[in-house]
């Protein structure tokens, strides 16, 4: 029997992001899921170095690398539409959840326990899902910063959110990677290599 889970997550490269607004550089969620496993990996590292936690690492990033998998289903919703409301964001859950269930019914049975805790977080999980959500808002903030840069002003207002969301959470660790690694993001090209 042949499985049509991998050629689907292959897919995520076809969902693009931020669809609702002028993008300078287009993203799919396969660049986003890459950028965020990265950042997580880098957030669990630097707890782990700096904040004596005993974070999985390599985890993180696997956890990350899945997090927006099920919208090869359900397409990207655009933030202000997801949270608009309670009742909206709820739907919106049922609807990852069913999707998340569609993709394990694509793996063959001995695989499934392994790929369910990326669509179903696991209580052992938690402290690693806080790092990818967290890295999660850290790339969408990178992808503000490097719209504004090239100066779309489409991306002012989102710019100054992410920016406040970042501030807004109490992790260590983001405040770690918001003072050491963030301002680089800020930089052209020439100003890197000074």
């Amino acid at each position: 029997m042949s499985s049509n889970f991998f050629a689907m997550v292959n897919r995520m490269k076809l969902i693009d992001r931020w669809a609702l607004m002028r993008n300078t550089s287009k993203e799919n969620i396969a660049e986003h899921s890459h950028s965020v496993a990265v950042i997580a990996h880098a957030l669990a590292l630097i707890g782990n170095k700096k904040f004596g936690k005993n974070y999985d690492a390599q985890r993180a990033a696997l956890l990350a690398l899945y997090h927006d998998t099920t919208e090869v289903i359900t397409g990207d919703m655009p933030t202000p539409v997801k949270y608009y409301n309670d009742s909206i964001k709820n739907v919106y859950k049922d609807i990852e959840h069913i999707a998340g269930e569609r993709l394990l019914d694509m793996l063959p049975e001995e695989f499934k326990a392994d790929y369910r805790p990326f669509f179903e977080a696991e209580e052992s999980d938690r402290e690693l899902w806080a790092l990818v959500k967290a890295a999660d808002k850290i790339s969408a903030l990178i992808k503000c910063i490097e719209e504004h840069r090239m100066g779309n002003l489409e991306f002012e207002t989102a710019l100054k959110a992410q920016e406040e969301k970042i501030k807004s959470i109490d992790l260590p660790e983001v405040e770690y990677f918001s003072e050491y690694f963030l301002p680089a993001y800020y930089l052209t090209l020439d100003e890197h290599t000074k």
